[in-house]
């Protein structure tokens, strides 16, 4: 959990581009249309992706 200070980002979205970036992850995609109709699976599997290797990183 972070601290809710501006500086701990989740998620950016850069309309001019057309990009939405998750600096948790390091995942960027240039697909803000699509992601903001509801196509998160890119996104979801780069959490997924992260979440198990920090478990495996606990053992």
């Amino acid at each position: 959990m972070g601290t809710g200070d501006r500086s701990v980002r989740i998620r950016t979205y850069n309309f001019p581009q057309g990009r939405v970036s998750d600096p948790r992850t390091g995942v960027t995609l240039y697909k803000l249309e699509y992601f903001l109709d509801g196509d998160l699976d890119e996104i979801i599997d780069g959490l997924i992706a992260k979440d198990q290797a920090d478990r495996m990183q606990d053992f």
